[in-house]
């Protein structure tokens, strides 16, 4: 058969480990991370109760507060994106097969037909090929785990520390409320 009229189908395998010789990356393109809206409903709410807690300070110090740059509610849901870059081996039996590197990879690390061993877990939709975890290139002898952002480095350091505070607060008049009444 002609591999340019008919091109082999790669397989999704699903692991754990797959020891192989790396093929190519594929163009990566960009996927979102879905938010929880009551987890941002949450954040935002205690993060709230610390604000107007420091605009109330503000006011009677006659200081500005809340100048800093304030993200939209758009904004914080669309979530982060992260770059997903399919990633094709020919296994030991000699079986093509694809997976989703998840995050930035150095196209640096990985020469074709190097000897890589990849730990990868199914996704959620059964349809997408299998997440990569971990590669092993065994060639170079280095180790490569793609990072991806997370909802909370999304929400940002910032933000969370407010939400920290505002539940302290809501937790403290709570409190002064059971112990009164």
């Amino acid at each position: 058969m002609d591999r340019e009229l008919f091109p082999e189908r790669p397989a999704h395998r699903p692991g754990p480990v797959i020891t192989g010789r790396f093929v190519r990356l594929l163009e990566g393109y960009p996927r979102e991370i879905k938010i929880q809206q009551p987890l941002l409903v949450a954040v935002l709410t205690t993060a709230g109760v610390a604000k107007v807690l420091l605009l109330l300070v503000a006011s009677v110090l006659r200081a500005g507060a809340g100048s800093g740059a304030r993200r939209r509610w758009k904004d914080l849901r669309k979530g982060p994106e992260f770059l997903v870059t399919p990633l094709r081996l020919r296994a030991d039996d000699g079986v093509l097969c694809e997976m989703e590197v998840h995050g930035h990879l150095p196209q640096s690390a990985l020469e074709p037909a190097d000897h890589i061993q990849v730990t990868v877990r199914p996704q959620r939709d059964r349809e997408l090929a299998p997440r990569v975890e971990r590669i092993v290139n065994i060639t170079t002898g280095q180790l490569l785990t793609p990072r991806t952002p997370t909802v909370w480095s999304h929400l940002g350091p910032a933000l969370l520390f407010q939400a920290v505070i505002g539940l302290l607060l809501i937790g403290a008049v709570a409190l002064w409320l059971v112990t009164r009444g």
